[in-house]
């Protein structure tokens, strides 16, 4: 995958949080923090992996970027100019450099629709092609790229298998030329044979358009396989962004290495420690004080109950939420 030094995409603590009442004797109302403070950078050309478990707020997050869903606070500069304050015309002129793909690619196309009419509409909302001969012949392009032919752009999303339909997914989004994709989910609900196609999908669009991803998995193994650098999430907050060979080489934080010791070895004879964590996930709605994983932390100190850790640079480009690595702490971390 390219890298190029130029920076896309800064995200600055982020924050999203969703009102809910606190119940019917309760007075005033609580609130879902699903993104609770992320800050991460991406260059142009880059794939930036984000993985976690269900309910840690990866999606939100890919949504709060593209402002799908309306950010708490925080900043989101793209290029270069912070997308958190346009209003509704100047979000809807970004919307062609910032597309997604979704995760379930039936409930995302519209079933009234032929493909070849989902694919229109996405270039005359963007005035893309001079008249409609220009873009009918973009459509039969388009569904060429993504591996499908032409001809099918008369027939209806439910006449196509489920990694079909991702690709026209996949074919709407880079269909207005964007220069950022945020994949959420897009092989998981796809057989594993199927997967494998999907992603060296991405991959070769990546080199052919000079494309830029955020691709959110909850499959470590997925993430790896496309991935530059990857985040991992907990509970809102992004606990660990590295490298993609540094943070399986040495994973840093408590709840990466857990995740990294249920990965399955294929050679029978390597013994490898399995990492049982205790207790379940809390809810994002009455999070932990603290740093939100102490609770099942095997580390766990009585600074991490108190104090929310920053997000520290424990060695070059490896980033770490974790008091474990702040000298002001611990002097050594654990492994």
């Amino acid at each position: 995958m390219s890298q190029d030094t130029q920076k896309l995409l800064k995200v600055e603590d982020l924050k999203t949080h969703f009102p809910i009442g606190r119940g019917f004797f309760s007075k005033g109302k609580g609130f879902v923090k699903a993104v609770d403070g992320i800050t991460f950078e991406l260059n142009v050309g880059e794939t930036l992996g984000i993985v976690g478990e269900s309910g840690c707020g990866k999606s939100t997050t890919g949504r709060s970027i593209l402002r799908l869903v309306e950010p708490t606070s925080g900043a989101v500069e793209f290029r270069g100019t912070d997308v958190t304050q346009m209003g509704k015309q100047q979000l809807r002129s970004l919307r062609s450099e910032m597309q997604i793909v979704f995760q379930d690619p039936y409930a995302s196309l519209n079933p009234r629709m032929t493909v070849g009419a989902i694919l229109m509409e996405a270039l005359e909302t963007h005035k893309i092609g001079a008249n409609g001969a220009e873009r009918k012949k973009r459509v039969g392009e388009l569904l060429s790229t993504v591996g499908l032919s032409p001809n099918h752009a008369s027939r209806y999303p439910h006449e196509f298998s489920g990694g079909q339909r991702q690709r026209i997914g996949i074919a709407r989004a880079i269909a207005v030329n964007p220069k950022l994709i945020i994949a959420d989910e897009p092989v998981s609900a796809l057989d594993v044979s199927v997967q494998a196609q999907i992603l060296n999908l991405f991959q070769d669009l990546q080199t052919e358009l000079g494309l830029t991803y955020i691709f959110i998995a909850h499959d470590l193994s997925v993430v790896k396989h496309v991935s530059d650098r990857i985040g991992v999430m907990y509970l809102g907050r992004m606990v660990e962004l590295a490298n993609k060979s540094d943070l399986f080489r040495n994973p840093l934080h408590p709840y990466t290495q857990a995740l990294m010791s249920a990965v399955p070895v294929p050679d029978p004879d390597v013994k490898k420690e399995r990492i049982i964590l205790t207790g379940d996930v809390p809810s994002p709605a009455d999070p932990p004080t603290g740093c939100t994983f102490h609770p099942r932390c095997r580390f766990a100190m009585d600074v991490c109950k108190q104090i929310k850790p920053a997000q520290l640079e424990a060695e070059p480009g490896h980033f770490v939420n974790c008091h474990l690595y702040d000298p002001q702490y611990n002097q050594g971390a654990k492994n």
